[in-house]
């Protein structure tokens, strides 16, 4: 009994140091090494933090361009999605009543030019980004409440378009937060 005991004793030491210790102080020097430190790469406007490049925030005024829709209110601690079927009737509701509040909000667009994103959360219900259609299709809202020409919001689209990682990895998205910052910029 002793013989198997003792080394059971010290191979559960052993792991304790490893999976305890030493790994998460290894997870948090590549961390370090990450952009933003491990921290999160914050956007800033007038040297003020007002968001995370990679955390969506919720934006509803007409005059600001918007996110995808979130099952988890845009909460970071609450990170995921709704977990419903698409063969949910709440879920169907839902995703109806998302889809008629945009088309109420943005009224210049017909229904099958709304992309999906605009009516269904992502997994995580923090997506950042929005697709160039996503954006686009909000430009007439935008314009309006603003007083600003058409050609002026897509030229900025145009310029606050990510590309894909290495030109093939993904697929050209636009980060809602930037996007509507460098819409604040505006003169």
């Amino acid at each position: 009994m002793k013989n198997i005991v003792w080394p059971s004793i010290k191979l559960t030491l052993i792991m304790i140091v490893i999976f305890s210790g030493l790994y998460p102080l290894l997870i948090a020097g590549i961390a370090k090494l990450a952009p933003g430190g491990g921290d999160g790469i914050t956007v800033e406007k007038n040297g003020k933090v007002v968001g995370f490049e990679n955390i969506a925030q919720k934006f509803t005024l007409d005059k600001y361009f918007w996110p995808r829709p979130s099952a988890v209110g845009y909460n970071a601690m609450g990170s995921g999605g709704s977990n419903k079927s698409p063969y949910n009737t709440d879920y169907l509701k839902s995703t109806q009543a998302t889809l008629d509040s945009f088309l109420k909000r943005n009224p210049e667009v017909k229904k099958e030019e709304v992309p999906s994103e605009m009516i269904t959360a992502s997994g995580s219900g923090l997506d950042p980004d929005i697709t160039v259609q996503g954006a686009e299709i909000q430009v007439a809202r935008v314009a309006k409440a603003r007083n600003i020409s058409k050609d002026k919001l897509e030229t900025l689209i145009k310029e606050q378009t990510e590309k894909p990682w290495l030109g093939m990895f993904g697929i050209e998205r636009v980060n809602v937060l930037k996007l509507n910052i460098a819409l604040d910029e505006l003169k």
